[in-house]
């Protein structure tokens, strides 16, 4: 673990000094990798994130950083180019790790609305904050989320960036969709003249692409040191193409399917002696599913909860998939209301299907964070280097206030950021 030393921290104008935990021996493990000056920048950097108030900008971190943190430091900083995944991971490796603990890959997107014209990457982009699309810059950001301490820790995040293609491919499948939605259905079955496909040999999307990558990069960093078996995303990566990207990151995926999934049992019946073999049986009826495959039936405060699971087929996935279904029944009304999730991996148990995907959403406290407390919704940089910087600094500093809490909280259990950043501000 490691050592706390204790410094003074206040204003540059002089005002009381408190001490505060020294962040500069908590980041001598970035030593080998970046400069000392980088160190010593985001030693000043980061106490004056935890201690300020208002917004954290360039402008608001100088007044309130300790001696040596100018405004000309600031911007210094903010203009580097840092390896901030591989600082993720040290950081990760020595303070927060517990060799002890399961571990999965979770990722997400979060979008952080922008004003004006200039910044690096400005788009419109879904924010479910809002429902509907909004002008802002876009984040991609795979955590490492612990099974024991339900906590996630940011990894790795990266801007992004839609290039004109992408823009247009997505403006011309909507386009088609709505065509679709309008004209008569046709003939049912498949178009005449049809071949079948290798289902596992996918173009993957843009976004698919940078994720993969950033996947990749993830494992090569952590290099075996601790086993990473899942990659956990939301329903908009419920799909085969999601899945195909998954598996050559030699990962399995956990994610969750549209309401109504058109999901099909395995034919278990006797083969016709003429004709390949059949693959698909009884469709599922969500109202009606087979009592054979429940798993748990729980009852509160006049909900029921039924949980199946079962091996099932998608016409759309190259495989078979591990599917639960969860259904909830309210028995005074009679309404219900049910959720399909999956996983590529057949042998996962449905408890830790659900536990996995339930604990993705602390990714969403990463960004809830970040955003209130550390600044990833009040930058104000435009260039990509900065941009960069500022997204990656809030999300660390997530990390930094996570080991700080761990100390208080060995005393004190309900301790909360805002109990940390009124004990030194």
């Amino acid at each position: 673990m490691w050592c706390r030393v204790v410094f003074f921290h206040g204003h540059n104008s002089g005002t009381t000094k408190k001490p505060m935990t020294d962040i500069l021996a908590l980041l001598q493990c970035l030593d080998p990798y970046v400069s000392k000056t980088t160190i010593r920048h985001m030693s000043l950097i980061i106490p004056a994130i935890v201690t300020m108030t208002g917004r954290v900008t360039m402008r608001g971190i100088s007044r309130w950083a300790d001696k040596g943190g100018s405004y000309r430091t600031v911007q210094r900083f903010f203009q580097t180019v840092i390896p901030w995944s591989l600082l993720f991971w040290l950081f990760f490796r020595h303070h927060l790790l517990n060799q002890d603990d399961d571990y999965f890959l979770a990722g997400d997107e979060s979008v952080v609305t922008k004003a004006g014209k200039k910044t690096h990457g400005l788009d419109r982009f879904f924010s479910g904050l809002y429902g509907k699309p909004v002008p802002g810059i876009a984040f991609f950001t795979l955590s490492l989320i612990s099974t024991q301490e339900r906590t996630s820790y940011p990894t790795m995040t990266e801007q992004r960036v839609r290039s004109e293609a992408e823009k247009a491919s997505a403006k011309s499948k909507a386009k088609k969709r709505k065509k679709r939605n309008k004209s008569k259905r046709g003939n049912a079955g498949r178009p005449k003249g049809s071949k079948n496909k290798d289902k596992t040999k996918v173009v993957l999307t843009e976004e698919l692409a940078q994720i993969k990558t950033m996947v990749q990069k993830q494992l090569a960093i952590i290099n075996g040191v601790i086993s990473i078996k899942h990659l956990v995303l939301d329903g908009h990566f419920g799909n085969n193409n999601s899945l195909q990207m998954t598996k050559q990151c030699g990962l399995d995926l956990i994610s969750k399917l549209r309401h109504d999934a058109a999901l099909y049992f395995s034919y278990d019946r006797e083969h016709n002696k003429q004709g390949a073999p059949r693959r698909y049986g009884d469709k599922i009826d969500y109202h009606n599913v087979p009592a054979q495959y429940l798993k748990e039936s729980t009852l509160e405060a006049g909900i029921q909860t039924d949980v199946y699971q079962a091996i099932m087929l998608h016409r759309a996935f190259a495989q078979a998939l591990n599917v639960v279904i969860i259904v909830k029944t309210n028995l005074k009304t009679g309404k219900r209301g049910h959720v399909v999730l999956f996983s590529s991996d057949l042998k996962l148990s449905f408890e830790q299907l659900i536990d996995y995907y339930r604990l993705r959403f602390q990714i969403e406290f990463n960004f809830r964070d970040a955003k209130q407390y550390w600044g990833m919704e009040d930058f104000m940089n435009v260039t990509e280097t900065a941009v960069t910087n500022a997204a990656n600094l809030s999300l660390f500093t997530v990390n930094v206030s996570h080991l700080l809490l761990r100390e208080f909280r060995q005393t004190s259990p309900d301790f909360g950021i805002l109990d940390l950043r009124g004990c030194v501000a």
